[in-house]
C-alpha cells in the first residue's frame, strides 16, 4: 500500500504515459518539477490515511470484504459514511487546497450502483467485473482520474451528430477479447500523474448514441493515450505560498484506437444506463465538492483573520471587519451544512449503497459555485490592498531594501513584518493570482455548471408535496364554510358546473 507522498511518486515510475506540457514532451512525470505540486497534493491523502490520529476518519472497513481501505475508495453505505467522507475531504483540502483524489471515490460509488442496476434491468454482467476492479484498486492503492467530460464540439448537436467524431469518446471496434475506443476527454483532473483513467459517459445518451455509451478503466500509459496538460499550480514561484507546494493540473486526454479488455469494460452500448451513471456521479461529486471548498474556505478564513491581526486591527473595535468575517464564515459553513444535510438524508439504493440526498447536495454545490467570488471579495475587503501591492519575496533578502521594508511594512508591533508579508502572499495565491482565478472557475463549473444544479434541484424537489400541503389548508377552509364542500382538484374547476350549481338543477322535476 502507498503511505506517503514519496511512495505515491515512486508508484508512478513504472508507468510511461505520453504527456505534453507547455508544448514539451515529458519524459518522467515523477521527476517533472512543474507537476510536483499535483503529485504532492494527492500524496497527502495517502499520508493522512497512514496517520494514526487521522486513520479512524481517513480509513474505513469495506463491508463486502471486511478489509480496511482508504476512505476515498470506500463504497458508502450509511449516512455516517457520507459524513465521514465529507469531513475527511475538508481536512485534506484545508491542507492542500484541492486534493483531487476524492473524484475516484465519486466514480466508484456511481459505478457500484449503476452496474448492479444495469445487470438487474438488462441482464448484463458488469457488476462483478467492476467489483473485482474495485477490490484490486483498494488493495494496490492506485489512483484513477475521472475521464468524463467530452470535448463536446458543437453543443447544439448530440454525440452522433458531431462533424468531428472525436469530439465525444466512442467505441470504434469490437473484438472477441475487448473493445477499441477513440475520442477526446477534456478537463481531466490530475491527468498526467494518475495510474489510469475511469472513462465514463458525460451525458445521457439517446438510442442513436449507442457507440458513445461506454464506461471502462484504462491504464494511463495504454498505447494510443496522449495527455496534454498545464503546470500544476505555480511551481518554482517563491510568492506562491500554497500552490508552489500543493496544486493540481487538468488535462485533455486523447484516446486514439485504445484497446480495452472485456474485464475492464463496465458499460457498452446500454444508452439507458448512461444517464444513471452521470446522474449518480454528479450527485456524489457535488457532495464532495462542498467539502473541498469548505476546506479552501478554512484557508481563507484563517488567512483573513491573521491578516487583520498583522495589520494591527481589531474586529471587536472595527465592526465592519467583524461583519465581513461573519459573512465569510456564514457562506462557508452555510454550504457545508447542506453537505451535512445531504449526508443525513442520504438515499439508500438497490445496490445496498447510499447516495447523498440530491436536493441538498445540489443546493450546497450551487451556493458554493455562486458565492466563491463573494468569498474572495470578503477576504480582500478585510485584508487590504497589500496582498497585490507588496514587493516580491526576493526583496525580503535584498541588503539594499530588506531592512527598510521590514520596518515600514510591519503593522502590529508584536507581529513581525515577515508574517504579514507571508500571509498577504498566501491570500494573493489563493484569490488574486492566476491560481486564484483557477479556483474561481473550477468552483463555478467543476461538477457541472450552476444551470445543471438548478435543473437537478427542480427535478428532485417535491413540489407536488408542497402543493398538497397548501391544498389541504384550502380544503379545510372550504369545509369550514356553510357550503361544506371541498374544491374539485381538476385544474381550472372548483366544482361540477362553474362555481355554483344552477338553482334549476337543484329543483325536483315537476310532474307532467
Amino acid at each position: 500500500m502507498i503511505r506517503s507522498i514519496d511512495e505515491y511518486r515512486e508508484s508512478l515510475r513504472p508507468f510511461t504515459p505520453t504527456v505534453y506540457l507547455d508544448g514539451e514532451r515529458i519524459e518522467s512525470v515523477a521527476d517533472e518539477p512543474r507537476l510536483r505540486p499535483g503529485i504532492n497534493a494527492i500524496g497527502v491523502t495517502y499520508e493522512m490515511a497512514g496517520d494514526p490520529e487521522l486513520a479512524p476518519l481517513m480509513r474505513a472497513v469495506e463491508q463486502e470484504t471486511g478489509t480496511e481501505v482508504d476512505r476515498l475508495t470506500q463504497i458508502d453505505r450509511t449516512p455516517n459514511d457520507l459524513l465521514a467522507k465529507l469531513e475527511a475531504i475538508r481536512i485534506i483540502c484545508r491542507e492542500t487546497g484541492c486534493a483531487q483524489r476524492y473524484l475516484v471515490h465519486d466514480g466508484f460509488n456511481a459505478l457500484y450502483q449503476a452496474t448492479k442496476r444495469c445487470d438487474a434491468e438488462l441482464g448484463t454482467h458488469y457488476f462483478e467485473r467492476f467489483r473485482a476492479f474495485l477490490i484490486e484498486t483498494q488493495a494496490n492503492g492506485f489512483n484513477y482520474g475521472i475521464a468524463m467530460t467530452d470535448a463536446k464540439g458543437d453543443r447544439a448537436g448530440r454525440p452522433h451528430q458531431q462533424r468531428h467524431e472525436d469530439a465525444y469518446l466512442r467505441v470504434v471496434e469490437e473484438r472477441p477479447d475487448g473493445i477499441v475506443i477513440s475520442g477526446t476527454k477534456a478537463i481531466v483532473t490530475g491527468a498526467p500523474y494518475v495510474h489510469g483513467f475511469l472513462v465514463m459517459p458525460g451525458r445521457a445518451m439517446a438510442p442513436e448514441d449507442g457507440a458513445f455509451a461506454v464506461c471502462c478503466a484504462v491504464p494511463v500509459d495504454a498505447p494510443g493515450v496522449t495527455i496534454v496538460c498545464r503546470p500544476a499550480g505555480r511551481p518554482g514561484e517563491a510568492a506562491a505560498i500554497l500552490s508552489k507546494r500543493y496544486a493540481q493540473t487538468t488535462g485533455v486526454v486523447i484516446f486514439d484506437e485504445v484497446f480495452v479488455p472485456h474485464d475492464r469494460v463496465f458499460l457498452h452500448g446500454e444508452t439507458a444506463m448512461s444517464e444513471h451513471i452521470t446522474y449518480n456521479y454528479a450527485t456524489h461529486h457535488r457532495h464532495s465538492c462542498i467539502a473541498a471548498r469548505a476546506g479552501f474556505g478554512d484557508l481563507l478564513i484563517g488567512a483573513s483573520a491573521l491578516m487583520i491581526d498583522a495589520n494591527g486591527l481589531d474586529p471587536e473595535r472595527q465592526t465592519h471587519l467583524r461583519e465581513s468575517m461573519v459573512e465569510l464564515i456564514k457562506i462557508v459553513e452555510g454550504f457545508f451544512a447542506t453537505g451535512i444535510a445531504a449526508s443525513t438524508y442520504g438515499v439508500l439504493n438497490e445496490a445496498g449503497s447510499i447516495v447523498p440526498e440530491p436536493v441538498f447536495a445540489n443546493i450546497g454545490k450551487l451556493l458554493m459555485a455562486t458565492q466563491i467570488y463573494d468569498m474572495h471579495r470578503l477576504a480582500h475587503t478585510v485584508s487590504g490592498g497589500l496582498i497585490v501591492a507588496l514587493p516580491g519575496p526576493d526583496e525580503d533578502h535584498n541588503p539594499a531594501t530588506a531592512g527598510s521594508l521590514a520596518d515600514v511594512l510591519r503593522g502590529h508591533p508584536d507581529i513581525p513584518a515577515r508574517q504579514r508579508l507571508t500571509t498577504a502572499r498566501l491570500l494573493e495565491d489563493l484569490t488574486a493570482s492566476n491560481q486564484g482565478g483557477w479556483y474561481s472557475v473550477i468552483s463555478l463549473h467543476g461538477g457541472g455548471s450552476p444551470e445543471a444544479m438548478k435543473r437537478e434541484i427542480w427535478r428532485n424537489y417535491p413540489i407536488d408535496e408542497k402543493k398538497e400541503i397548501v391544498q389541504q389548508l384550502i380544503d379545510r377552509d372550504i369545509l369550514a364554510t356553510d357550503e361544506g364542500r371541498a374544491l374539485d382538484r381538476q385544474p381550472g374547476r372548483c366544482c361540477a358546473v362553474g362555481c355554483r350549481v344552477p338553482d334549476f338543477l337543484m329543483r325536483p322535476p315537476e310532474d307532467g
